[in-house]
């Protein structure tokens, strides 16, 4: 904090205080109460240590959308109890996601089992009205109500892609809770908008936010709503919520981080480096760590195949990405002699992309390596193998999705307004 000068107070709210930041006036630090409360406050009681235990889940959890690549408000944490954010103007929205049917669902809609599982999650939008206890809104309601926001206007658009966005943060936490065999039920997100017109994942996001069973068992959570369920609330009842949230909060530890899988791209000439580079640094975009090799499977069988002999005793997951033009051998050689997934990607010159292309297609049979011409398109095939087996690559890929989403919707607003 020695860096940031404490503003003034802009808002205060039931479990949580938002600053200004004097010397960076774009930016605002959020701190959290030893409090926790329900049913839109009618229930509170004091926590000791809860502030402590929601920042560092809330900075865990941020800290795993950002290296997705997710557009957050979260810059870093400010000590044990607060975070510095971009500030926003936020959507007075709460977006929940529902993969199971459980609590306020059930009520609003008697006939539906508990436990009824929504293939794609099931989305609902709230307003943020404490007063009506947060009555539920349509995407017409939000669209209707011409929400302007740090000069932006909350249209169709926005909310497509907030709605969106708010799949993904899901589906991202979901795949990293699988991970220690938890099921994450549904959960609840904000948006605000920054001082250049984002619209940002924001507010907070920790135990108070979700629904969390430890192998798909209720009667196992972990969430805030063992809190609601009490009711009589003694400090012994307390203690155990507070134990529950630190559960939580260490098992992150092992949800945020996954090994790095690796894609070795090997090169049938040193002439084909540039196209290789190119592979790599769209794998490394990805989070995979890449590697280069030369080998010839023409001129130099055995050393290919020691190469290959490297990887295969690794111990690591790897996918083999095989660069070759003209008469591609390396391919079919490493496909035939691993069971590790091979990748043609074969660069194309203009006097040889015939040859190039179908030496890299017609390969004989009992092979299983497959050709993608593009470097991008080489990387992107290696990620998703391993996305497979890491939730870390697949939240990547998943957030690119989003970004190319994005992109189309914004440029179609452009082409629109011209």
């Amino acid at each position: 904090m020695a860096d940031y000068k404490l503003g003034k107070l802009i808002i205060e709210g039931k479990t949580k205080k938002v600053y200004e930041l004097a010397n960076y006036p774009t930016l605002c630090l959020l701190e959290s109460k030893d409090r926790i409360t329900a049913g839109d406050g009618a229930k509170s009681h004091a926590l000791e240590g809860k502030a402590t235990i929601s920042t560092s889940t809330n900075n865990k959890v941020f800290g795993l959308l950002n290296q997705a690549g997710v557009k957050t408000a979260f810059i870093k944490p400010a000590g044990p109890k607060a975070f510095i954010a971009k500030k926003c103007e936020m959507v007075p929205i709460e977006w929940v996601t529902r993969r199971q049917a459980t609590g306020s669902f059930l009520k609003r809609h008697p006939g539906v089992p508990e436990g009824y599982r929504f293939n794609p999650p099931l989305q609902e939008t709230f307003y943020k009205d404490d007063a009506n206890h947060d009555p539920q809104w349509s995407d017409q309601q939000i669209i209707s109500a011409g929400f302007h926001l740090s000069g932006i206007k909350i249209t169709k658009d926005e909310v497509d892609i907030m709605k969106r966005t708010t799949l993904l943060v899901f589906e991202i936490l979901e795949k990293a809770w699988a991970v220690r065999n938890c099921a994450l039920i549904d959960m609840k997100i904000e948006f605000g908008v920054d001082a250049d017109g984002e619209i940002l994942v924001a507010d907070i996001i920790d135990s108070d936010s979700w629904r969390l069973w430890p192998c798909g068992d209720k009667k196992l959570m972990k969430d805030k709503q063992v809190y609601r369920d009490l009711s009589n609330v003694t400090q012994q009842n307390l203690e155990t919520v507070k134990c529950n949230f630190q559960w939580v909060e260490e098992q992150l530890d092992y949800v945020t981080q996954a090994p790095t899988p690796s894609v070795v791209i090997l090169m049938g000439s040193p002439s084909d480096e540039a196209h290789c580079q190119e592979i790599a640094k769209h794998a490394t975009a990805l989070g995979l760590k890449a590697q280069l090799r030369v080998c010839s499977a023409h001129k130099g069988t055995e050393d290919t195949l020691n190469i290959l002999a490297e990887y295969e005793g690794s111990g690591e997951n790897v996918v083999l990405i095989a660069v070759a033009g003209r008469s591609n051998g390396l391919g079919p050689v490493l496909s035939g002699n691993t069971v590790l997934p091979v990748i043609n990607s074969p660069p194309l010159r203009s006097d040889n992309i015939e040859r190039s292309v179908w030496s890299s297609l017609d390969v004989p049979s009992g092979l299983g390596c497959t050709t993608v011409v593009h470097p991008e398109g080489a990387a992107l095939a290696a990620a998703q193998i391993h996305a497979m087996h890491n939730h870390l690559v697949w939240a990547r890929l998943r957030a690119k999705q989003l970004s190319n989403f994005v992109s189309l919707k914004r440029a179609d607003v452009k082409l629109r307004k011209l």
